[in-house]
């Protein structure tokens, strides 16, 4: 196992409810076994990128893209609804991707277990 698969599975797995099982054939997170709020894609269809796909709030994927596009993109399939893909194989901000990853569960997470998230500060 990478030691970036660890990571993100160590930040994911801590949040509430949260369960982890292959989708599309990447290990991905979600809410209840239901809504998909993570997935890490290593060489998607040749992409030459490790990476996290997850859900951003409103105008936070166009922003940080522009910013530093060496380290946010727009993923295919999903940048569409305000994806934001960030690589895993750059010099990474662990704290920073945890804010990213809890942002993206707040996105699709239902409000109780926002609220549980939220209690846990």
């Amino acid at each position: 196992m990478s030691d970036a698969l660890a990571q993100v599975r160590s930040i994911c797995l801590a949040l509430p409810e949260t369960t982890e099982r292959l989708s599309h054939g990447a290990p991905s997170f979600f809410v209840r076994g239901k809504k998909t709020f993570v997935m890490y894609l290593d060489d998607h269809h040749s992409d030459g990128r490790l990476a996290l796909w997850c859900p951003a709030p409103p105008d936070v994927q166009p922003a940080l893209v522009a910013e530093e596009p060496g380290r946010f993109f727009v993923p295919p399939y999903v940048g569409g609804r305000g994806w934001l893909g960030v690589r895993l194989d750059v010099d990474v901000d662990w704290g920073e991707v945890k804010g990213i990853v809890k942002d993206a569960y707040r996105m699709v997470a239902p409000k109780r277990l926002v609220a549980v998230l939220d209690e846990g500060r």
